[in-house]
Formats: structure tokens, C-alpha cells, sequence
């Protein structure tokens, strides 16, 4: 039930807000566990909390978040319709790379997110993000590209930053998040094609055998 997955992940935003499992908590205003639906069929994923996010508190505020919702009103969506969360949950000094420990530290939170919202399409903004499910790959070269497997697909896209900061990226970046709705309905229908038909009703009187003679 959606009210239940609401209520975990906010105990998980609880263990979030006391967590030490990296250096990171000593410089953080506020802790950055995520924000968006319970019942999101869109998760987002980017890299770290910035100054704008640290002081509220939330994921994509501030000039990237502006940017990422007037890319969701592209395809119909607001940011409280999908869910919004970092591969780090406080911010980097000086909004530098997060780096490879406090990604670690972070990634069972995240994980449990996830199995949290199942959602059916996991889209990275970034390549600290794409690297979690495209190991090795080059944001240039695989951006707009899904992979699936069995419960959803794998979306890596441009960090909204990136793209206002080179705008020659504006137009990829447009067209990859117009495929987004095509590739949640190409999801939703396999997993239809891969449920198992209803078990049979047990107060059904069972069923009398024919006499052959």
C-alpha cells in the first residue's frame, strides 16, 4: 500500500538525518534523503546535494531544479508525481564529485529507496548515477539509451547542470526525456506479460468427475 511504502521511506529519511557513515555529515546544514511519490513509476537519480538543496533539505532545487521540472512538464508530469533522489544524501564540499566512499556509504539507502517505490524506469542524471548501472560507460555515448531487465529499465541522461552550463546539450537532452513515457509503457507491459494468471478460488466446490459409463 502506497501508505506504508510512505511511512518506510520516511523512516528511512529518519535514519538519513542521524546518519555518520562518512565524512560528508560533519559539513551538512541538512540531510538530502529524497522527495516525490510513493507510488512513482519514475525514479530520478543525480549525484549530490548542492548549497540550495543542503538549506532545504530537498533534491533539484534552485536553477537544475527548474530546469528538471519544466523537462517533466514535457512530457506531462510534475516533480510530486516521480521521485527525486541523489547517489549521496549530504552535500560535497564545495559541490565537488562525491567520491567513491561516500557513494558506498549512501548506496543502502538509496537500494532500499528503490525496492521501496519499484519503479519502472530508473532514470540517471549524471554520470555518478549512470555509473551505478552502466559501469564503465561514457554519459557521451550511451545517453538516451536504455537498458531492461526483469522489473524495469535503466535510463542514462545529462545532469540538468551539465546541460545549462553547455547548452549545445539542450536539444539530446529534450529528445532522450521525450522517450521517457515509451519506455514506462514498454515496462508496464512486460511486467503484464509476466504475471502469472490468478490462483484458482479455493470455496469453489471442487469439481465432480463424469462417469464414463
Amino acid at each position: 500500500m502506497a501508505s506504508d511504502r510512505a511511512a518506510a521511506l520516511s523512516q528511512i529519511a529518519a535514519e538519513i538525518a542521524a546518519c555518520t557513515r562518512c565524512a560528508l555529515h560533519a559539513g551538512r546544514t541538512q540531510t538530502v534523503p529524497g522527495a516525490g511519490s510513493p507510488d512513482a513509476e519514475i525514479m530520478f537519480i543525480g549525484e549530490g546535494p548542492g548549497y540550495n538543496e543542503d538549506r532545504q533539505g530537498l533534491p533539484f532545487v534552485g536553477a537544475s531544479g527548474n530546469y528538471l521540472e519544466k523537462l517533466l512538464a514535457l512530457i506531462g508530469l510534475k516533480r510530486d508525481q516521480v521521485f527525486i533522489a541523489n547517489v549521496v544524501k549530504c552535500r560535497p564540499p564545495d559541490n565537488r564529485d562525491p567520491l567513491p566512499a561516500e557513494i558506498d556509504a549512501c548506496k543502502p539507502y538509496l537500494d532500499r529507496q528503490s525496492d521501496l517505490i519499484d519503479p519502472l524506469i530508473i532514470v540517471t542524471l549524471g554520470r555518478f548515477s549512470m555509473a551505478r548501472y552502466f559501469p564503465g560507460g561514457k554519459i557521451t555515448q550511451i545517453h538516451g539509451k536504455p537498458k531492461y531487465d526483469d522489473r524495469r529499465a535503466y535510463y542514462p541522461l545529462f545532469h540538468p547542470a551539465a546541460v545549462l552550463r553547455n547548452p549545445a546539450l539542450q536539444s539530446d537532452m529534450e529528445a532522450d526525456f521525450r522517450r521517457i513515457p515509451e519506455i514506462v509503457a514498454q515496462v508496464r507491459a512486460r511486467r503484464a506479460a509476466a504475471v502469472p494468471p490468478p490462483a484458482a478460488n479455493t470455496d469453489d466446490p471442487p469439481p465432480k468427475q463424469l462417469k464414463l459409463f
